[in-house]
């Protein structure tokens, strides 16, 4: 079924919000590594645009970020009609509907905590629920095809997963547009979901989105973000739990390419006990003025005993003028935990790997190709759908293609 969304008269800030619910150094490469967990927000989370000030890139959450960009999506003054146009292919046992934001679902997987994310949250006019029954096993994905067809748009789409259900869903995002979006996944007691969030854009699109994930009890939720295309892609993922028992893995993929600004800023709040998580996310870059960001930030609370985490970033800096900023982050408040850790790695190719390739015949371009292929083939495999990977493959190959 397919349904047009429109981007709405400029917002008005706030209007009915529902309450908040709980390295190394190489050339050009700069490796950011310091704590920012205890300032990883300026203001308390929030529904209403005003309880933000205009960021000016001072901001801890937005000094990474290139402002004069994001066509007005931080201070307001985002002009101009646009749309995306969003169609959904679902099996049998999922409903689709379209709801305002008065409906208890939208806005309950987490709070907006920056002024783009109050902006998209108050400015959407009608939200994309898409959810799955109680008990049921999805044996096709959902896929969420999300195209741009130019101008300021607003979306939020929220998907549900009823207790013990299990489903794959495919977000898929192409075309023009300079959207702000908000996504929500509430994940039943019991339920399983696996996310696939790809972005390839058109080169001038822009896209700020905040995704927020509440897993249920004894519930899992994975997520696999993939990065290609866009002038400006800033995505902020984040998780929180209903309760004991939960399991989250985040995985990410993405591909810098020539002033492109690409960022991933996460976090997993381990506010529930005996709860896991896992990150891990790969970047590749190339070209002048390329720029990679990723923050990841696990907070576990004093009432998260027994918790297990761990969290990777890894780039992979194919030339000369690329820029990586990779800051893990880590807070505990309680010592009764399993494990944490994190980790953070950026460099150039392994001569060694080129040499061994290299003097069993193969070319030195084939040779860079195999080992990319080879720094993002365990994440690929996560995705699990065939038509999927392929499409992301054959990518990474047109990328390194643009780079020869």
């Amino acid at each position: 079924m397919a349904e047009a969304q429109n981007s709405p008269k400029p917002a008005t800030p706030g209007q009915g919000a529902p309450p908040p619910v709980g390295s190394t150094t190489a050339g050009s490469i700069a490796v950011a590594a310091e704590s920012t967990v205890a300032t990883r927000m300026s203001a308390p989370p929030s529904f209403d645009v005003a309880d933000f000030p205009v960021p000016h890139g001072r901001e801890e959450e937005w000094r990474f970020t290139p402002l004069e960009r994001l066509r007005g999506l931080h201070d307001g003054t985002a002009v101009g009609g646009g749309s995306v146009r969003v169609e959904v292919t679902a099996p049998e046992g999922v409903t689709q509907e379209t709801v305002d934001r008065a409906d208890p679902r939208v806005g309950k997987a987490g709070t907006p905590v920056d002024r783009v994310a109050a902006q998209a949250y108050s400015s959407f006019e009608k939200a994309t629920v898409i959810s799955v029954a109680k008990e049921a096993v999805l044996d096709e994905p959902v896929r969420i095809a999300v195209h741009g067809e130019g101008g300021i748009a607003y979306a939020h789409t929220v998907v549900e997963l009823g207790a013990f259900a299990e489903a794959v869903v495919v977000l898929d995002h192409t075309g023009d547009a300079v959207l702000a979006a908000g996504v929500d996944f509430l994940i039943g007691d019991g339920a399983k979901l696996t996310v696939v969030s790809v972005q390839d854009w058109d080169d001038k699109a822009v896209h700020v989105a905040q995704h927020n994930a509440l897993v249920g009890r004894d519930a899992s939720f994975k997520s696999v973000v993939v990065t290609f295309g866009g002038d400006v892609v800033r995505l902020h993922p984040r998780v929180a739990y209903a309760g004991p028992g939960g399991e989250a893995e985040l995985f990410g993929l993405y591909f810098t390419d020539a002033g492109q600004h690409q960022e991933h800023r996460l976090l997993v709040d381990h506010n529930a006990p005996h709860c896991k998580s896992n990150v891990s996310y790969k970047g590749a870059l190339q070209g002048d003025e390329a720029h990679a960001v990723w923050i990841g930030d696990v907070l576990i609370e004093a009432a998260a005993e027994g918790t297990d985490t761990y969290e990777m970033n890894r780039n992979l800096v194919l030339t000369d003028g690329a820029r990586v900023d990779s800051v893990p982050n880590l807070e505990i408040e309680t010592g009764e935990i399993v494990g944490a850790g994190h980790a953070s790695t950026t460099g150039r190719f392994d001569d060694e790997q080129l040499f061994y390739l290299m003097a069993r015949g193969i070319g030195e371009e084939d040779s860079r190709r195999l080992v990319v292929r080879g720094f993002f083939a365990e994440l690929v495999q996560q995705i699990g759908l065939p038509d999927v990977e392929a499409r992301l493959l054959t990518r990474i190959e047109e990328e390194l293609e643009a780079s020869v």
